[in-house]
């Protein structure tokens, strides 16, 4: 499918929370607005999010996730929860189900960023896979729950002087969306800046 954006470098984003509670209404969900206030701090280019609040269920986790790359057109979709070990986290399942590729950097980077500050976060499963169609693909990612978590392991750890120490995920992000025939992704280099080889570097507009 052609997915139809308001700018031809518009990012579409798909936001998806999986909580039990937070889609009953027993809470707030928190990850959304999160990734929300993140990236638009983070991305300087044109984008727009689809959001989806769901039950921590394998079948319903899949099908929203093809729902948002086959049908929605989204080249990015970012999950918050459900990728710890207990018998309910089944967000890894559910994306690895609908995937044509995995990505297992994006996963080994969150756990070492993580590892920074908790020793628990080797029971944190995230992972990325590329979701392809006939004429479509799109980057998906699970990230942590934890708002402070989220952030941390977007954007990466800085140094005493503000330098970054340990690079966050999203800085691959942008290329990666490049490879798989998506928009030009740029960011704002105090949050996050966006890692391309040179010959993959657009020229500044005049």
């Amino acid at each position: 499918m052609a997915t139809k954006r308001n700018h031809p470098d518009e990012l579409v984003i798909g936001l998806v929370s999986i909580s039990d509670r937070a889609s009953q209404g027993v809470y707030e969900d928190k990850g959304i607005p999160s990734l929300q206030e993140w990236l638009a701090s983070a991305l300087s280019s044109p984008w727009r999010a689809e959001t989806r609040l769901i039950q921590d269920d394998a079948a319903t986790i899949s099908a929203t996730l093809i729902e948002l790359v086959d049908e929605t057109g989204c080249d990015l979709i970012l999950t918050t929860g459900g990728t710890g070990p207990s018998r309910r986290d089944v967000t890894p399942e559910a994306t690895l189900a609908v995937a044509t590729k995995p990505m297992p950097g994006f996963g080994e980077q969150m756990r070492q960023i993580s590892l920074n500050f908790v020793p628990t976060a080797i029971l944190s499963r995230q992972v990325a896979v590329i979701r392809e169609t006939a004429d479509h693909a799109a980057l998906i990612v699970n990230l942590p729950g934890q708002p402070k978590s989220i952030r941390e392991t977007l954007e990466g750890l800085r140094d005493t002087d503000g330098k970054p120490k340990v690079p966050g995920i999203f800085a691959a992000v942008p290329y990666c969306i490049d490879l798989i025939g998506g928009p030009y992704i740029e960011t704002r280099p105090e949050v996050v800046a966006a890692f391309r080889p040179k010959n993959a570097i657009r020229p500044p507009k005049s």
